[in-house]
């Protein structure tokens, strides 16, 4: 909240939406025994792939003499929805005090992605040793999921969250010391209030400061919302200092009194409804030298109230889906596919642009749908008689949107125009049924690879404010060097859409990306920027709706191991 007397007043933080610390809890049950006599000492090592190579982030304990371990240390993982994660599990014998897996230490590994084990509800697949031969399965469950231990590797995750915690917080005070002077009668004192949170080297940190009432000596000060991480660091016993000041326009400030507390002690003194807390507002000098001094007046705690801001890991762990859809611009100006400067070009040297769009956003995208069948759609080909939108039909996975992409061009005449909105419609139509539930089990993402600005504008403003107040989000990839000024139009980022009639959109869910900004660059790059917005506008449609995430669920996953580092 800002004063314009008061100047800089500190903002509640906002929440970072795309990244959330995620902790993996590990466990392996009937791993194999080197040989006969004696049991394996087992350890964990966790690898992530990063700049095209695998590099170890976290490792467990070595366990000794145990052949199913439960391992106290927690693998810990910064989780971003718009980064394809991929991670290996490796598990090895330090019977002998090796460090890392070896020929002869190595138990088994099985490789995933961050996004699966966060989301998938249950895939089970072989664990293999190095030599290939099967060692069982792999499960991956949720936190607060209990399954059977039937696998030598289990693997729980869980968000940790120290910012999504919100406090609404309403103070007021009653017959404080007036710090006017008394030649001028009629005038009192202008009160504000600065809350301070003690750190850990014992310095104090400043955490909210009230606006100024003006000439009041009973002030109700406005209520106000900040994270319980910037209040008290998320630790409900830090010390907590209250002052009260006299505002002057120099600066120098009065100063009324004082108090401490802890949000522990708030949140008790307020615990029933319509209960209320309150302080003596003391002035230290006051006290030491006044005899007959009690307070200089009381601070009333009226309100003390917490409120979780739930992120988008929240929705997805909680059971919610991202339904991915695909079209793709089939129209004459990208040139005939025959030709090697068409945009459509089947090299066998390098995929084209849009081949390149598709396996790095999609990618992402498939991690987090439940059956992993994506509708894809070509718009702009000549498809006698009717000329409409061709479905490609439900494709299982992004690979086989890709291989329906390859067999559909030779048959196909690139025509055009460029109109998108039958496309918007067509994917707003299941997530206008999936609104009328009232749950979060469903989100709709649409990706539209273009080489140009779309023919029907008006149409597709209509449509995108249409699907704003609807669980769908729009992602555009413009393909090739066209001018795509009026595409920006459609992205948000610097004020609301309208529709031709004037009504703004509900909500931005248009991202547009020019692919040649990212065509030097590794795909995770393209996917990165292009999947940035869609944790934010997913959690941005389900408060809008006062809708909160499903509870966690189970969740299994297996998968197949990559050859041994």
């Amino acid at each position: 909240m800002s004063d314009p007397e008061m100047g800089w007043v500190p903002e509640p933080p906002t929440m970072t939406l795309g990244a959330s610390r995620v902790e993996l809890r590990v466990s392996c049950h009937g791993l194999l025994d080197r040989d006969t006599l004696t049991k394996p000492h087992p350890c964990v090592l966790l690898k992530l792939y990063s700049d095209e190579q695998w590099v170890e982030v976290e490792r467990t304990e070595v366990l000794r003499s145990c052949s199913s371990p439960v391992f106290s240390r927690v693998l810990a993982l910064e989780y971003f929805f718009e980064e394809k994660q991929p991670l290996q599990f490796h598990v090895f014998d330090a019977e002998d005090g090796a460090t890392s897996p070896r020929n002869d230490t190595f138990l088994g590994s099985t490789e995933c992605t961050l996004g699966q084990i966060v989301s998938q509800t249950k895939v089970t697949k072989p664990l293999l040793l190095k030599n290939g031969k099967t060692a069982g399965k792999i499960t991956c469950t949720h936190p607060w999921g209990v399954l059977p231990l039937v696998s030598p590797l289990q693997i729980v995750a869980e968000e940790v969250s120290g910012t999504n915690d919100y406090v609404q917080l309403t103070f007021r005070a009653y017959k404080l010391d007036n710090k006017t002077d008394p030649r001028s009668p009629g005038l009192k004192s202008d009160p504000f209030m600065e809350i301070y949170k003690t750190n850990e080297d014992q310095s104090d940190q400043l955490v909210w400061r009230t606006e100024v009432v003006k000439n009041n000596l009973n002030p109700s000060w406005e209520p106000f919302r900040l994270s319980l991480h910037s209040l008290c660091s998320c630790d409900v016993h830090r010390p907590l200092k209250f002052l009260v000041y006299d505002y002057d326009s120099s600066g120098k400030h009065d100063f009324i009194g004082e108090f401490t507390s802890t949000f522990q002690e708030m949140q008790e003194g307020t615990a029933n409804p319509g209960q209320e807390m309150q302080w003596d507002c003391i002035n230290p000098k006051y006290r030491d030298k006044k005899k007959n001094y009690k307070s200089s007046g009381t601070v009333v705690l009226a309100q003390c109230t917490v409120e979780k801001v739930h992120t988008f890991l929240d929705y997805i762990m909680g059971g919610c889906q991202i339904s991915f859809t695909v079209a793709i611009d089939f129209t004459a100006s990208n040139g005939d596919p025959r030709s090697s400067q068409s945009l459509h070009c089947l090299s066998p040297r390098q995929p084209n642009h849009y081949l390149q769009a598709l396996r790095a956003v999609g990618g992402i995208c498939q991690d987090y749908d439940s059956d992993k069948r994506f509708p894809a759609f070509g718009f702009g080909a000549r498809i006698p008689p009717n000329f409409e939108p061709h479905n490609f039909s439900s494709l299982t996975e992004i690979s086989g949107v890709i291989a329906s992409y390859r067999r559909c061009l030779p048959q196909i005449q690139l025509y055009g125009p460029t109109n998108v909105a039958p496309i918007i419609n067509r994917v707003a139509e299941p997530a206008q049924r999936e609104q009328s539930t009232g749950q979060a089990t469903k989100y709709s993402v649409l990706l539209v690879l273009t080489d140009g600005v779309v023919s029907d504008m008006a149409e597709t403003r209509t449509a995108i404010v249409r699907a704003s107040r609807l669980p769908m989000s729009i992602i555009i990839v413009g393909v090739g060097n066209a001018d795509f000024s009026d595409m920006r139009l459609l992205d948000g980022d610097d004020g609301p859409l309208r529709c031709p009639r004037g009504v703004p959109a509900a909500r931005d869910i248009v991202q547009f990306v020019p692919f040649r900004d990212f065509k030097d660059a590794a795909p995770s790059a393209l996917a990165k920027c292009v999947l940035a917005e869609v944790p934010r506008q997913v959690v941005e449609y389900y408060a809008s709706q006062g809708i909160s995430p499903g509870a966690p669920r189970p969740c299994t996953l297996a998968t197949t191991p990559s050859p041994s580092p």
